[in-house]
This record gives structure tokens, sequence and C-alpha cells, in this order.
């Protein structure tokens, strides 16, 4: 029976195609806010981290009502490195807007999001963004849609896709880019008459499974899924079927429904509603809450499992509490258990030697997202070097993870992009061009990846677009060469001066400017040559009584490298650490004295 009244849509659009500023003119366009309500800019990034990245990290659920139907908007992301998301959130969905730019086209992250929601068969709707942008195409990208869905074996059904037309920034949509339309009707509309509404048994016995799950503070566990038949009550006695088999009974305390940007506690919801459930305790992702009395059993959610894992510290730098309120070990594992809670993505486990807790996630951004969180909340601490999780095969050879990236760059510099893509084990498997970018797609270890996207862009003059996701397991492909450039190490704690700063930049490059505090077994800058080399970042001039004939040339020095909290991860070797407070990122050494270094590497 379907549930006329009732739309749940998926959002699907790459990094900066205009898909959280689409969202915003829709909730406009459907009277949220009120005509003079100050609203901020890209209501659907709430957390910092995507405002200032600009990229989707946690799906979210929304509802606008139009014409007497309610529209769940379900909101994934783009990034690859939250991939789990999407595969599980496409669930919920009946549709799909896919937001493409007028300009780009899909690029591959489309491809990736795209491909999960063809599998699903669920209704693509094309929405060409940006059409106002100069050099605008949108015919192009429609003929590129129709391309890259008939390579992703779209069906003739799902190729014949309805096309809307919009420029999100300037708030409308339009059936043809040369209409005078103004506002976002056209695609509310566009919305009811081709997503279809869900298909459900009303009267069928309960059925919900969990595809993401929330976590409050007072609540505890927050289960959110589609009711795909029945009707869901507070206070219902529930039958929980775990995806191992395991059986348990359980009480709803609460059933929430979303209604625009918010949650609202109803007394039941009847299926086809996107709901969120409060009284499962454990409450995981593939979990089916059914009725006791005539249980039914669904599809398991397979979870993607972590391919990078990084160990987090207490930190034990000499600086330790001069920026961050929270340092202790006991805190950090608190902080880092509490995650695991929430974050069903990420697999967090203690050392078996106490000694840390090991975090492991879809990749460096997954993993660099937290720990900037941490940071934000006052957090000091250290991490060693990102490693891949490898897995044993059933004839005992060792597998790793292998990604699939694709990289667009101009002619002129392909060949060096294939050159930077083979040092790190990629091997090409496609190629195209027109007339001035060229499209590479590549298997690469995920051990290839690390700090790939810098080499590429120095290669190819900043013109190179890399993307990059996991594929597969498959063979060990051998050792690879870590950095060739040793590591310029202070000698001893205190300020860096510019005296020493000025004669250290001839031999490399510096990561510390003049003030810097600087302690031994800091890295301070990275040499020209192999080995690393120690280095006195406090050496001043030494003062005469007799004037010199040649005044002093004033001091000239090249602003000093400063790292992102990925480039920083990627940056060092297995016997370095990442020093991260609130304040700072600071690479070193795990032996800070050189003799200690020495011993070690006699051993």
């Amino acid at each position: 029976m379907k549930q006329d009244n009732i739309r749940n849509v998926a959002i699907i659009a790459h990094v900066d195609h205009g898909k959280t500023t689409l969202v915003d003119r829709l909730l406009w366009a459907s009277h949220v806010f009120r005509e003079n309500q100050q609203v901020q800019e890209r209501v659907l990034d709430s957390n910092d981290q995507e405002r200032e990245r600009g990229i989707t990290i946690l799906s979210k659920n929304i509802s606008i009502n139009y014409k007497g139907v309610k529209i769940n908007i379900i909101d994934t992301p783009g990034h690859a490195d939250f991939g789990g998301e999407v595969e599980r959130v496409l669930n919920m969905a009946d549709g799909a807007l896919l937001i493409v730019d007028a300009y780009e086209g899909p690029k591959p992250q489309t491809r990736f999001v795209l491909s999960h929601a063809l599998e699903r068969g669920l209704r693509i709707v094309v929405v060409v963004n940006k059409i106002d942008r100069q050099n605008a195409n949108p015919e192009g990208a429609v003929d590129k849609v129709f391309d890259l869905m008939v390579e992703l074996g779209a069906t003739d059904e799902q190729l014949d896709f309805p096309v809307i037309y919009a420029s999100a920034v300037n708030g409308y949509a339009r059936l043809n880019p040369t209409d005078n339309n103004n506002d976002m009707i056209p695609l509310l509309d566009m919305i009811i008459e081709q997503i279809p509404a869900p298909d459900v048994d009303l009267d069928g016995p309960l059925a919900l499974q969990i595809c993401t799950v929330d976590h409050s503070s007072y609540e505890g566990r927050i289960g959110v899924g589609r009711l795909s038949s029945g009707t869901l009550h507070e206070k219902e006695q529930v039958l929980v079927i775990k995806p191992s088999g395991e059986e348990r009974q359980a009480q709803i305390r609460k059933v929430y429904t979303f209604e625009n940007l918010g949650k609202v506690e109803v007394p039941d919801v009847a299926a086809g509603d996107i709901v969120a459930v409060i009284g499962i305790e454990d409450a995981d992702i593939g979990d089916i809450l059914t009725s006791p009395d005539n249980p039914v059993l669904m599809e398991p959610i397979a979870v993607e499992e972590p391919t990078m894992a990084v160990v987090f510290e207490a930190s034990s730098s000499p600086l330790v509490g001069h920026e961050g309120e929270i340092v202790g070990g006991r805190q950090l594992k608190e902080r880092l258990l509490r995650e695991k809670e929430s974050n069903i993505s990420m697999r967090i486990n203690e050392l078996e030697d106490k000694s840390g807790i090991e975090v492991a996630g879809r990749g460096v951004l997954h993993l660099s997202v937290l720990m900037e969180t941490m940071r934000r909340e006052g957090f000091e601490f250290q991490v060693g070097r990102p490693r891949v999780v490898y897995k044993t095969a059933e004839d005992g050879s060792k597998l790793e993870p292998i990604e699939e990236a694709t990289v667009d760059v101009p002619n002129e510099y392909s060949g060096k992009a294939i050159e930077v893509m083979g040092t790190a084990g990629g091997i090409m498997e496609d190629m195209a061009s027109d007339e001035t970018m060229t499209h590479l797609t590549f298997r690469i270890p995920s051990r290839g990846t690390m700090g790939l996207k810098t080499r590429l862009l120095n290669a190819t003059h900043g013109e190179a677009m890399l993307f990059h996701h996991f594929k597969e397991y498959g063979p060990y492909s051998g050792e690879m060469a870590g950095r060739k450039n040793g590591g310029m190490i202070a000698m001893s704690t205190g300020k860096a001066v510019a005296y020493a700063l000025d004669t250290l930049q001839e031999r490399g490059r510096l990561f510390v400017g003049p003030g810097d505090e600087c302690y031994e077994g800091m890295i301070v800058g990275e040499s020209a040559k192999e080995g690393d080399m120690v280095v006195n970042v406090e050496k001043s001039k030494q003062l005469g009584n007799q004037r010199s004939s040649s005044a002093d040339k004033a001091i000239q020095l090249t602003p000093p490298i400063t790292f992102t909290l990925e480039e920083a991860l990627e940056y060092i070797e297995d016997d370095e650490l990442v020093e991260i407070t609130p304040k700072s990122i600071r690479l070193r050494k795990r032996l800070l004295s050189a003799t200690d270094r020495k011993k070690a590497n006699k051993k």
C-alpha cells in the first residue's frame, strides 16, 4: 500500500556542488523559516568542522511539508571516507536527488554514492546546479550523467530520468535553463511527482531496521530507521533481533519523527515514515525491531570494515599542559570509549599493554576529524603513524586494502601524474582525455595514498584533482619506500632564534619560526639530504666588543611550512609522532634523546 502523504529522498552530490545550499533554499521555499528570521547559511552543516571544511561528515535527516506531503530529506556525505554512512542511509530512501555542477558534471565521488543508489533501484532526479556560472554547460552535464549511469548499469527506467536546472545560491529551479522562474517550487513539485511514495504494509506486523545510531548523553542510544510495516507506539514491547541472530525483548520508551530541522516526540507513527526510537539500550546498525508475536526478518546491513588504524597516547612532550586542559591518559581513554558508543563506523580498542588506544577508521580524513574534534575540546595527546589494517586470506597469504583512485589533470601534466601514481604503487586501469583534461583511473594500495595528494599537487603545479575510495582487499604488494629526506631534529629545549634559523634554512625547509617553543627531539624542519641531522635552533650571534665594518645584514626568513592534521599524519615515519594540542600540531621523534635513538638504531 502506498503512503501518498510521504516522500523519502536522499541527496547525492560531490563535495562543493551546492547540496547544502540547495537544502537551505528548499527550507525557505516551504516556509520552515519566518520571512524575517535570521538563519545561518548551510543549515545542514551543523558541526564546526563541516562548515570549515565544506564537507558533510555525518548523515542528517530533516523534513519539510509541501502541499500536504511530508518530504523526508536524507543528507548523505559526499566523501568516500564516510562511505559507511552512505551505504546505510540509502536504505531509508525511495528516490534520490543527484546534484551535479553545470560546469563540472558528475565527479568520482558522485559515482561512488550513485552506484549504491542504482543498486537499490532508487528513482533518480537529476538537479543541474550552478547554471548561473560562467562556462556553465547544463546540457553537457546531463549527457555526462547519462553516460555515467549507463556505465554503472542503470535500468532503462532509471535512464529515463527527469532533469531540473537550478541555481541554489540565487534560490531558483527551472524546468528549462532559459525560462524565467525565480523560486524553488518546480523542484518541490518534481519531488512529489517523480519520487515514489513508500510502498508499505500499514496493517502488517511491526518491522523497523536501524540504519544509523545517534547518541544523547541524557537518553542514551537513539536508533534511526524507516518503518517498513505496521505502526510503532511509545511504551510498546518489541522483539530486537541482532544481525548475529540473537533475540531479546525490549520496550520502546519514546518515539520521534523528523519535523523541519529537528525531532518531535509522537505517541505513534505509521509505516513509511523515518523514525527515531529511544529505549533500546545497545541499539546497533542492522538491528531489527519487530512484533514479538509475528516477527519479520529483513536483509542484514553490512557495516564496512575499517581500513586504517592509528594509536592515541597521552602526551609525553616536555611542553605537555601548556596549551590543553585535558592531558591525562585516563581522560583520553574515557573520551575515546565514549566515541565508541556513538561512532559505529570506527573500531576503538585499548592495546593489550595499556600503552594507548587503537582507533581504526576508513581513512586519514575519517581519523583526523575525530582528532580535530578532541583538540577543540581541550585535549592534548600524541598519535603515531597511521597504518593499514591487514587481513589474512584462507590460504594464509597477507591481504591489504586496495583503493580505486581517479585523477583529473590538465593534459600537459598527465605524464607527471602517472609517474607520481606509479611510485606510490598505483596501477593504471583507464585513461581518457579531451581537449584540455585527462581522466586517469588507478588501482592503488591504501598505503600508497599516504601523502600522495601533496606529491601530486607539487608535480602538477597544483592543477591535479585526486579522489580515492576503498574498493576491496587484495594481495599484499610488497614494501614501499618511505620519505626520502631526513628531518632536522632540535637538540635542546627553548625558543627558536632567527639567527639560527637563517643558517638552517640553507640546508632544508623549516617547520618553525622565530619565537616558537621547541624541545629536544622535536622535528623543526626537513633536511635537503637523506638521514636526520641534529640542529641547534637556539644559537645566537656571538657579540664581540668591536663593531663589524659591514653592518649586520637584515635576516630574511622564508615563512615556515605549517601542516594540517592530515598532512602531518601522512608526513611522519614509523619512529615519529604527531603531538596534537588545542593550539599546535608538532612533529617529534618517538625517542626524544639523540643517545636513545642511536642505541635503538644499533639494535
